[in-house]
Protein backbone atom coordinates (compact mmCIF):
# COMPACT_ATOMS: atom_id res chain seq x y z
CA UNK A 1 0.00 0.00 0.00
CA UNK A 2 1.35 3.40 -0.93
CA UNK A 3 1.34 6.13 1.66
CA UNK A 4 -1.62 8.48 1.40
CA UNK A 5 -0.97 11.89 -0.12
CA UNK A 6 -3.26 14.68 1.00
CA UNK A 7 -4.26 18.16 -0.05
CA UNK A 8 -5.70 20.13 2.87
CA UNK A 9 -7.65 23.31 2.25
CA UNK A 10 -7.66 26.39 4.45
CA UNK A 11 -10.41 24.99 6.65
CA UNK A 12 -8.07 22.31 8.03
CA UNK A 13 -4.68 24.03 8.09
CA UNK A 14 -3.75 22.95 11.62
CA UNK A 15 -4.57 19.34 10.77
CA UNK A 16 -2.24 19.58 7.75
CA UNK A 17 0.67 20.42 10.04
CA UNK A 18 -0.08 17.43 12.30
CA UNK A 19 -0.27 15.15 9.27
CA UNK A 20 3.21 16.35 8.33
CA UNK A 21 4.43 15.60 11.87
CA UNK A 22 3.16 12.06 11.25
CA UNK A 23 5.15 11.85 8.02
CA UNK A 24 2.24 12.30 5.58
CA UNK A 25 2.86 14.13 2.32
CA UNK A 26 0.32 16.93 2.82
CA UNK A 27 -0.02 20.03 0.68
CA UNK A 28 -1.80 22.92 2.35
CA UNK A 29 -3.54 25.49 0.16
CA UNK A 30 -5.16 28.71 1.28
CA UNK A 31 -6.43 31.79 -0.45
CA UNK A 32 -7.38 29.90 -3.61
CA UNK A 33 -10.77 29.16 -5.11
CA UNK A 34 -12.50 25.80 -5.12
CA UNK A 35 -11.98 25.66 -8.90
CA UNK A 36 -8.23 26.14 -8.40
CA UNK A 37 -8.18 23.32 -5.83
CA UNK A 38 -10.03 20.99 -8.22
CA UNK A 39 -7.60 21.89 -11.03
CA UNK A 40 -4.60 21.29 -8.77
CA UNK A 41 -5.96 17.87 -7.81
CA UNK A 42 -6.33 16.99 -11.50
CA UNK A 43 -2.65 17.85 -12.03
CA UNK A 44 -1.41 16.22 -8.80
CA UNK A 45 -3.80 13.48 -7.62
CA UNK A 46 -4.16 13.54 -3.84
CA UNK A 47 -6.92 12.95 -1.33
CA UNK A 48 -8.67 16.21 -0.52
CA UNK A 49 -9.25 16.87 3.19
CA UNK A 50 -11.77 19.61 3.87
CA UNK A 51 -14.72 20.83 5.93
CA UNK A 52 -16.25 22.46 2.83
CA UNK A 53 -19.29 20.36 1.85
CA UNK A 54 -19.64 21.89 -1.60
CA UNK A 55 -15.97 21.35 -2.42
CA UNK A 56 -16.03 17.77 -1.13
CA UNK A 57 -19.06 17.07 -3.34
CA UNK A 58 -17.01 18.15 -6.39
CA UNK A 59 -14.04 15.90 -5.60
CA UNK A 60 -14.58 12.12 -5.64
CA UNK A 61 -13.06 10.24 -2.70
CA UNK A 62 -12.43 13.40 -0.69
CA UNK A 63 -12.55 13.30 3.09
CA UNK A 64 -15.19 15.61 4.50
CA UNK A 65 -14.54 16.43 8.13
CA UNK A 66 -17.48 17.64 10.19
CA UNK A 67 -15.71 18.92 13.29
CA UNK A 68 -13.83 22.15 13.84
CA UNK A 69 -11.95 20.61 16.79
CA UNK A 70 -8.47 19.36 15.88
CA UNK A 71 -8.57 16.12 17.95
CA UNK A 72 -11.90 15.17 16.38
CA UNK A 73 -10.61 16.02 12.89
CA UNK A 74 -7.64 13.72 13.54
CA UNK A 75 -9.96 10.93 14.68
CA UNK A 76 -12.27 11.37 11.68
CA UNK A 77 -9.34 11.33 9.25
CA UNK A 78 -7.80 8.21 10.82
CA UNK A 79 -11.19 6.50 10.66
CA UNK A 80 -11.40 7.32 6.95
CA UNK A 81 -7.75 6.37 6.31
CA UNK A 82 -6.68 3.82 8.95
CA UNK A 83 -3.10 3.70 7.61
CA UNK A 84 -2.30 7.23 8.74
CA UNK A 85 0.55 6.94 11.26
CA UNK A 86 -0.06 8.11 14.82
CA UNK A 87 3.51 8.91 15.76
CA UNK A 88 6.05 11.64 15.08
CA UNK A 89 8.24 10.83 12.11
CA UNK A 90 11.09 12.90 10.80
CA UNK A 91 9.99 12.60 7.16
CA UNK A 92 8.18 15.85 6.19
CA UNK A 93 8.83 19.50 6.95
CA UNK A 94 5.96 20.88 9.01
CA UNK A 95 6.47 24.30 7.40
CA UNK A 96 6.61 23.55 3.68
CA UNK A 97 6.00 19.77 3.30
CA UNK A 98 9.49 19.20 1.88
CA UNK A 99 11.22 15.88 2.51
CA UNK A 100 13.50 15.67 5.56
CA UNK A 101 16.90 14.04 5.50
CA UNK A 102 19.58 13.50 8.08
CA UNK A 103 21.46 16.73 8.25
CA UNK A 104 25.14 16.99 7.55
CA UNK A 105 25.26 20.41 9.23
CA UNK A 106 27.93 20.65 11.89
CA UNK A 107 27.92 23.09 14.81
CA UNK A 108 31.00 24.87 13.51
CA UNK A 109 29.43 25.40 10.07
CA UNK A 110 26.20 27.24 10.87
CA UNK A 111 24.72 29.28 13.68
CA UNK A 112 21.01 28.61 14.15
CA UNK A 113 19.35 29.85 17.32
CA UNK A 114 17.52 27.22 19.34
CA UNK A 115 19.45 24.19 18.11
CA UNK A 116 20.90 22.28 21.08
CA UNK A 117 24.42 22.21 19.64
CA UNK A 118 25.87 20.75 22.84
CA UNK A 119 23.61 17.69 22.36
CA UNK A 120 24.34 17.57 18.60
CA UNK A 121 28.06 17.34 19.41
CA UNK A 122 27.32 14.27 21.57
CA UNK A 123 25.21 12.48 18.96
CA UNK A 124 21.77 14.09 18.75
CA UNK A 125 20.58 13.61 15.17
CA UNK A 126 19.55 16.68 13.17
CA UNK A 127 17.20 16.55 10.19
CA UNK A 128 16.93 19.26 7.55
CA UNK A 129 14.28 20.05 5.00
CA UNK A 130 15.52 19.50 1.46
CA UNK A 131 13.30 22.37 0.26
CA UNK A 132 13.58 25.16 2.86
CA UNK A 133 16.49 24.03 5.06
CA UNK A 134 14.57 24.17 8.36
CA UNK A 135 16.24 22.03 11.04
CA UNK A 136 14.50 19.44 13.25
CA UNK A 137 15.66 17.28 16.16
CA UNK A 138 14.24 15.02 18.84
CA UNK A 139 13.39 17.23 21.80
CA UNK A 140 10.72 18.20 24.30
CA UNK A 141 8.37 19.33 21.53
CA UNK A 142 8.61 15.86 19.97
CA UNK A 143 7.74 14.27 23.31
CA UNK A 144 4.68 16.56 23.61
CA UNK A 145 3.59 15.63 20.07
CA UNK A 146 3.94 11.93 20.83
CA UNK A 147 1.78 12.38 23.96
CA UNK A 148 -0.81 14.25 21.90
CA UNK A 149 -0.92 11.50 19.25
CA UNK A 150 -1.22 8.86 22.00
CA UNK A 151 -4.09 10.76 23.63
CA UNK A 152 -5.90 11.15 20.32
CA UNK A 153 -5.30 7.46 19.48
CA UNK A 154 -6.93 6.44 22.77
CA UNK A 155 -9.99 8.32 21.57
CA UNK A 156 -9.74 6.28 18.32
CA UNK A 157 -10.09 3.06 20.33
CA UNK A 158 -12.97 4.29 22.46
Amino acid sequence: MTAPRFLADEMVGRLARYLRFAGCDTLYVHGVSDAEIVARLQQDPRTLVTRDRALAARVPESILLTSGALPEQWRQLRTAVPGVPADVRFERCTLCNGALERSRVRPDEVAVDGVPWDRVRTGLELYSCTACGHLYWEGSHTARMRATFARWSETDRA
